[in-house]
């Protein structure tokens, strides 16, 4: 019977799982090679080896309601969306509270984890770890739960762009950038337009004599804000609009989409128009980007092709010249030097694993790889169910399906996002953010069934369906329910609110609009439930999550 539980790294998935473990009776052991809590959201001055790095000013693309906790909001005086630092001091705080630190071993590193020799039998492993005095200790583990992330190891492909050895500037990833500081004055290119790309282009470009930047394929731009100076996400992330992209055609959505962005800004007038649709794939979240276009701060160029001595040459032919600097923002490798090679069954040496979670080979499903996804919405609530769900397959509450079902599940998941992601390593990695929170709830027992809320608490049910997906959904019922759940969901605009409320401003007059609201929300509940099923979704309305088939 699995009663220990190993793991592996403390930062936010790392906090999630000790977590999950306590609640279902387990007894976590973590072990964490730095001295403090946070992993990646834990600011250095100099970058370690093998560690995530994030640069001094980096503020979360997804807002503080979002992603939180599900049985812990955010304080709100927090902003919504708040620099690095605030985001650590709130993993203190989680940590605080659940008393979490008891169970973290500072300054160890795990060196290797291996299946033990009946572990077809106990499902156990061997887990080698060392002391910051270098005193190696091997410890025998029920379950593994490997929470070190994938923003470790960095990819800087500088051999793919020729005359590279005979560039007279300097190149570097962005895992080694810290600030602008030393980019005062000088002319860089910034290749690559994910988050970070866009983050650090626009710093630059504050300080920089001038700043380019390189991309293969374009983005579509989206700002952190909605209508009303709302929080993007809380929104657009929601059960009434997952439903709405269900039924709408994908091209019709598509195009009213790419209409909303380019009525800001023109995206082909910007130079930043992509080959694919907005919905194909993940928007780059930027407020600040369009702006240094059309100040001249910032210029956009094709992707690069390579060097000349202090020049470099994109694929439209055209060179610059006196470039003092190349920031690759080209992501990262996926690398867990500890486990076993065996595990990593992909055509590229990556991980294979099953709802993204659990690696098919293991004759005991006793391990699970955390947040090795990316979706569109935050990263927090999806690692937290997954530990939640994790716990409860180690403890043999939950089964999993034969290894042949689960690797065709993997292929079937893995063809389907090749549409909008070409490579398939990219493909593999994508998920749809509320199918898949609402896939792994029903495992759990903790996915809230719609219908059953519309007869029971039907004011409950307008927020859950129509507002925002908050993590706190999912603790409503079943195992793990807390008792505080509805009330965050109902306070979660004042929580909104609260950081804006720094000077007294006049209060609206009351109009026959606000009293007749209640009369009109109630008749457009009742139009939208009566077209949901004539469409025959009632499905949807019960929770039914997508199957593993």
């Amino acid at each position: 019977m699995v009663q220990r539980v190993a793991v592996v790294g403390a930062g936010s998935s790392g906090l999630a799982c000790i977590k999950s473990c306590v609640d279902e009776g387990l007894e976590p052991v973590c072990f964490e090679s730095s001295d403090d809590i946070g992993g990646l959201w834990r600011f250095k001055e100099s970058p370690d080896p093998e560690r995530s790095s994030i640069y001094r000013s980096l503020v979360v693309n997804t807002s503080k309601e979002m992603m939180c906790f599900s049985d812990f909001p955010m304080p709100a005086d927090y902003p919504n969306y708040m620099h690095n630092s605030q985001l650590l001091q709130y993993f203190r705080l989680y940590a605080e509270h659940f008393d979490l630190l008891r169970y973290i071993h500072f300054q160890t590193t795990v060196r290797s984890v291996t299946q033990r020799s009946d572990f077809s039998v106990s499902g156990q492993w061997d887990i080698v770890t060392i002391s910051r005095d270098g005193e190696e200790q091997t410890h025998v583990f029920d379950a593994v739960l490997v929470c070190t992330g994938h923003y470790t190891h960095p990819v800087l492909p500088l051999s793919d762009f020729p005359g590279y050895e005979m560039f007279s500037g300097r190149c570097f990833h962005s895992w080694e950038y810290k600030d602008a500081d030393a980019c005062r004055g000088k002319r860089v290119v910034v290749v690559g337009i994910g988050n970070s790309g866009g983050d650090i282009a626009v710093e630059i470009s504050r300080s920089a004599e001038k700043t380019f930047l390189s991309t293969r394929e374009g983005v579509w731009v989206i700002g952190r804000m909605s209508s009303y100076g709302l929080p993007l996400d809380m929104t657009t992330i929601t059960r009434f609009n997952n439903i709405l992209t269900l039924l709408l055609p994908k091209t019709l959505v598509n195009w009213a989409a790419e209409r909303a962005l380019n009525h800001r800004y023109n995206h082909r007038l910007y130079g930043l128009k992509p080959r694919h649709r907005v919905l194909d794939r993940r928007p780059l979240i930027n407020d600040d980007l369009p702006g240094r276009i059309l100040q001249g701060a910032l210029v956009m160029k094709p992707n690069l092709k390579g060097f000349k001595h202090s020049g470099v040459l994109f694929e439209d032919g055209t060179l610059e010249e006196n470039i003092d600097m190349l920031v690759f923002c080209t992501g990262y490798k996926g690398h867990f030097p500890f486990l076993p090679p065996a595990l990593s069954e992909g055509l590229h040496g990556e991980l294979t694993l099953y709802k993204r979670l659990f690696p098919p080979s293991l004759q005991r499903h006793t391990l699970a790889i955390m947040g090795l996804f990316q979706t569109k919405g935050p990263i927090m609530p999806i690692v937290e169910m997954q530990a939640r769900w994790a716990v409860k397959v180690f403890k043999g509450l939950r089964c999993l399906p034969s290894k042949a079902k689960m690797l065709a599940v993997i292929e079937s998941d893995r063809k389907k996002n090749m549409t909008s992601y070409p490579c398939p390593r990219q493909a593999a990695l994508q998920v749809v953010f509320i199918p898949y929170l609402d896939f792994m709830a029903g495992e759990v027992g903790a996915r809230p069934n719609l219908l059953t809320l519309f007869l029971r608490d039907p004011v409950l049910w307008v927020k859950v369906f129509f507002g925002p997906c908050t993590p706190y959904q999912y603790r409503l019922t079943g195992p793990g329910k807390w008792v505080g759940a509805r009330h965050a969901i109902f306070s979660q605009w004042e929580r909104v609110a609260q950081p804006f409320r720094t000077r007294a401003v006049p209060e609206p007059e009351k109009g026959s609009f606000v009293i007749c609201f209640p009369w009109l929300l109630t008749f457009g509940v009742t139009a939208v439930i009566v077209v949901l099923l004539s469409k025959k979704i009632i499905p949807v309305l019960q929770g039914a999550a997508p199957t593993v088939d």
